[in-house]
């Protein structure tokens, strides 16, 4: 099957544990404010079959096997090319390559339906919960986008709740009470990953012709995601942290990134 194809990180360090390759797909139906890939909304990308990908995959896997990492599929939004993503996911697991797969959940339910049987993790990037700030933020409504996390939620997929955390945006106390509600909700423990919003992409906008509108928002510091971390903890979220990858051998040339998913538990 041919999917389109934005681009491809070989080497992947910061999206997930371990060593990742990541396959930025074409598409997306949100209109994200902060968005780094503003360029993935065009309807274009370069057109490659699954097989090519899994023969690149297959020269990486010694690195995925040294750093607990694998293949990450991301966008855009990966799950407007389902049928794409799931021949991929399907061939990577033949090859015993761990598969993430990096969602807004901005997608027909049967198109995630269709993928989570073959996926190891998904990273579910959720932008605020309020759905009036969610509409401004996206230009889009979040109700079927809850539903699919907690369709999510209800599979055996490991999953994690990303949130960027903007100043002034989506960092106030009642979205981390909003967002702790709606974890809390879900029907098992469901940690959540706070990143720090960036200015990575903003090029993008200028040079698409777009007016930025985040161009007057400072990128979060390290203190404020903290901050917000604290919050959470206090309202009994779990969070996650991923181990990033180094030197991954120990002294004795053992993996020391085997298992590199954990969890910091609330206060």
């Amino acid at each position: 099957m041919i999917g389109y194809i934005h681009s491809i990180e070989t080497m992947g360090a910061v999206d997930n544990g371990g060593i990742r390759f990541v396959l930025f797909l074409q598409g997306c139906g949100l209109r994200c404010s902060f968005c780094h890939n503003p360029d993935t909304w065009l309807a274009s990308g370069k057109p490659v079959e699954a097989a090519e990908v899994i023969e690149q995959l297959k020269s990486y896997k010694t690195f995925f096997e040294l750093s607990g990492g694998g293949l990450t599929v991301s966008g855009g939004e990966p799950l407007l090319q389902s049928g794409f993503v799931k021949e991929l996911f399907i061939e990577a697991g033949k090859l015993g390559i761990h598969r993430a797969l990096d969602t807004a959940g901005y997608c027909k339910r049967g198109d995630l339906q269709e993928v989570l049987p073959h996926t190891d993790q998904v990273l579910f990037s959720l932008k605020v919960v309020d759905p009036e700030k969610h509409r401004q933020l996206t230009e889009r409504e979040n109700v079927d986008i809850i539903k699919n996390l907690r369709m999510t939620a209800e599979s055996q997929v490991q999953l994690v709740v990303c949130y960027v955390l903007i100043p002034g945006v989506n960092d106030a106390p009642e979205d981390a009470q909003a967002l702790a509600d709606l974890v809390k909700s879900l029907n098992r423990v469901v940690p959540v990953d706070v990143l720090a919003y960036s200015k990575l992409g903003a090029d993008k906008w200028e040079e698409m012709g777009l007016c930025d509108p985040m161009a007057g928002v400072a990128p979060a510091t390290q203190k404020q995601v903290e901050l917000f971390q604290a919050g959470l903890r206090r309202l009994g979220v779990h969070l996650h942290h991923v181990r990033r990858w180094g030197n991954f051998l120990d002294d004795e040339g053992r993996d020391k990134f085997a298992g590199n998913y954990s969890v910091i538990h609330p206060e």
